[in-house]
């Protein structure tokens, strides 16, 4: 299945005083990967919004593993799971600098049109892109 890597360094405001990466922001790091995503498939997020979609989180998992550290260089791996027509499902897994697993997490996104804010069907040269895609990594 589409999936993404990247590569952040934690910054001094997004840990709490004891030099632990706040809890909130993991979320942020989820929407990092996301992006490293739609830039695999040449797509932006500006472009749906201009047509007309938005793709709002419905649900978000988090565990926390072991925390993340101010200054600490992470790897955010991210894996589309399942997707339909109206919805993405995607995986994630947190590295520290050793290569540790620290966090593990998990979102579901649905397409909802811009201006009556209902779910939608997503664009079909989306789908479509997914599709060819999938079925590039099955062969």
């Amino acid at each position: 299945m589409l999936q993404a890597e990247v590569k952040l360094r934690v910054r001094y405001a997004e840990v709490d005083r004891m030099g632990y990466v706040y809890y909130g922001n993991y979320a942020m790091y989820y929407e990092v990967a996301r992006r490293a995503i739609m830039d695999k498939l040449g797509l932006s997020y500006v472009k749906f919004e201009e047509e007309g979609y938005f793709l709002p989180i419905a649900k978000m998992e988090v565990q926390y593993i072991k925390p993340a550290l101010y200054d600490e260089v992470l790897t955010v791996k991210i894996k589309l799971v399942r997707y339909s027509s109206v919805r993405l499902e995607f995986e994630y897994e947190i590295f520290n600098g050793q290569g540790e697993l620290i966090n593990k997490g998990y979102t579901l996104q649905v397409f909802i049109d811009g201006k009556t804010r209902k779910p939608r069907p997503g664009p079909d040269y989306f789908i479509e892109l997914l599709d060819k895609y999938s079925k590039a990594e099955q062969n």
